[in-house]
């Protein structure tokens, strides 16, 4: 092996061990600063609903189901508009193709707390408008089987909540995903494509039947990648989720997420309230690496299905 390949191998490896050290160092130092919480609240603090600083009895249900919640409906919202974009751009003449992706990668250099302020003055008084009533009145939706629990007790409410914060989050996630999905579409070999017009395939079925399944693991990484941003995403949140430390009781009420909860009280937190926010930080670490193993043992599972060697 030549002496530069070994020092660029070298590198590399470092660099790679560097990002172990720093995630487990990480960890570690979670652990150690929660220790408290959970010594005093045992197991029970995933489970708990309770807040109360005055006391000192903290839980973490609300933030855990804030957080999901929030993040499901970012993807739920995201996901296809990012699949339409990234097929768009990539079928677009260079003329549209250009504008458009460079477009779409200034959206992702937005800083978060200038979505957050646009969420604040401009999303939430749409919806408390016009959304929010449209979906409850005019359509209804109160009215259905589930529809209360959907909507919340109240049908709607000032704007603020968690529909708000999962619109917000999608747009906010959307740039990224649809950026990686841009470039997995591009990869697709146009010999691929041009066998399957020649058997007569129609662009819905070349997209979903060749180039979707040849780019499986590049779009499950981008929707990965929005995933881990909605998760830990803070300022944006915070500003139009309405910060009540109560669980979810409805797509229009106003509730928290882990991050939104420890922007908002680690500053003056001491003692067991501090115990209790460096334990949400690790429920929030672990979620995200629980979601990570989750995705790579589903591609390995469907590996085969795929065509793919094991």
């Amino acid at each position: 092996m030549h002496q530069s390949d070994t020092i660029f191998r070298t590198i590399c490896l470092a660099g790679a061990m560097l990002a172990l050290l720093l995630t487990a160092g990480i960890l570690i130092q979670l652990c150690i600063h929660s220790s408290e919480a959970w010594q005093h609240f045992g197991i029970s603090f995933l489970w708990s609903s309770e807040w109360d600083p005055g006391m000192d009895a903290y839980g973490a249900l609300p933030h855990i189901l804030g957080t999901l919640l929030t993040t499901g409906l970012a993807l739920l919202l995201s996901i296809p508009l990012a699949f339409a974009v990234a097929l768009l751009l990539t079928e677009a003449p260079d003329w549209l193709n250009r504008p458009l992706s460079q477009c779409v990668d200034l959206l992702a250099a937005i800083p978060s707390v200038i979505y957050g302020m646009w969420g604040l003055f401009v999303l939430v008084p749409l919806m408390q408008n016009h959304v929010q009533p449209f979906l409850n009145k005019t359509l209804g939706l109160a009215n259905l089987p589930g529809g209360s629990w959907l909507l919340g007790e109240d049908g709607y409410s000032s704007g603020f909540g968690f529909l708000t914060a999962g619109v917000i989050l999608a747009l906010m996630v959307l740039p990224y995903m649809s950026a990686v999905m841009r470039d997995v579409f591009r990869m697709t070999p146009p010999m691929l494509r041009e066998s399957a017009y020649g058997l007569g395939c129609t662009r819905l079925e070349v997209t979903r039947d060749v180039v979707a399944r040849y780019g499986i693991r590049g779009i499950i990484s981008g929707i990965f990648i929005g995933m881990g941003r909605a998760l830990g995403e803070t300022m944006a949140v915070l500003f139009v989720i309405g910060n009540l430390m109560e669980s979810p009781a409805g797509l229009f009420s106003c509730g928290t997420t882990i991050a939104a909860t420890l922007a908002n009280n680690f500053a003056e937190a001491t003692g067991l309230q501090q115990s209790a926010l460096f334990a949400l930080g690790l429920i929030l670490l672990l979620m995200s690496f629980g979601m990570q193993i989750l995705t790579r043992y589903y591609l390995t599972r469907t590996g085969a299905r795929r065509g793919e060697n094991n």
